[in-house]
């Protein structure tokens, strides 16, 4: 009987030395992720750069697609491509790639011409798409929900408790986007237009477009893309 008692007390000694081990490997893990989110760099304030890529386009002075490779995958931002899959305006006239030729890896997809009618794109790239968007933007640049979901999709996409990078080709799209936020209620500190994609030469490039001899195709499936289904969404009525 005494033996038997010798055994059990050791298997409970056992059992208390792996549960508390288990515990304090959480718990150290816990910590670390903890301590993780709260010594991450603090982001320079937005700050437009010079010359014609601040004043017209609104990039970035400090983050931007030079610098870019230095703030991915914070836990504390959102990172945001505003370009569409194929944009019906001629980019190419301009030194662009209508195509969605590749990507930061990092970035998730949102098209900027689904969510507000586009205006001020030069002479030479045309129109672009004309088709249902979530807001409409008068001469006024006041900006208007055309369905009763379009905010709380915005506010899906673009959390407002986030940083928010944005990037397109040029960075006409990222800025037109920041403006559409802040003057919906976003905090400006928070947005960071970080440029042209087509400038990038960093080290996370994500190739979309594939040569094979002649010809090109794409490999769209490679994209975190947000679609906007406007079918399901309810119009509000314009006055």
């Amino acid at each position: 009987m005494k033996s038997k008692n010798i055994i059990f007390t050791v298997i409970i000694a056992l059992v208390t030395l792996i549960l508390g081990g288990i515990g304090g490997f959480l718990l150290a893990r816990s910590t670390n992720n903890v301590q993780t989110e709260t010594q991450l760099a603090t982001l320079p304030a937005p700050e437009l750069a010079e010359g014609i890529r601040g004043s017209q386009f609104g990039i970035d002075k400090n983050i931007n697609e030079a610098t870019i490779d230095d703030y991915l995958n914070r836990p504390d931002s959102v990172y945001r491509d505003m370009r569409m899959l194929k944009d019906p305006g001629n980019y190419e006239a301009i030194g662009g790639d209508s195509y969605l030729s590749g990507f930061v890896r990092g970035f998730e997809v949102v098209p900027y011409p689904y969510l507000v009618n586009v205006t001020g794109l030069p002479e030479e790239v045309g129109q672009t798409y004309t088709g249902k968007t979530l807001f409409v933007k008068d001469k006024d640049d006041h900006y208007t929900a055309n369905y009763q979901e379009s905010l709380d999709i915005l506010e899906e996409l673009f959390p407002k408790d986030k940083n928010i990078f944005l990037m397109c080709g040029g960075g006409g799209y990222a800025g037109m986007t920041k403006d559409l936020l802040v003057k919906l209620g976003w905090n400006a500190n928070k947005i960071y237009n970080v440029g042209a994609y087509w400038s990038y030469k960093g080290n996370n490039n994500v190739e979309v477009k594939r040569m094979n001899g002649d010809k090109v195709s794409y490999d769209f499936w490679k994209i975190p893309y947000h679609d906007i289904d406007f079918k399901t969404l309810h119009e509000v009525k314009q006055e």
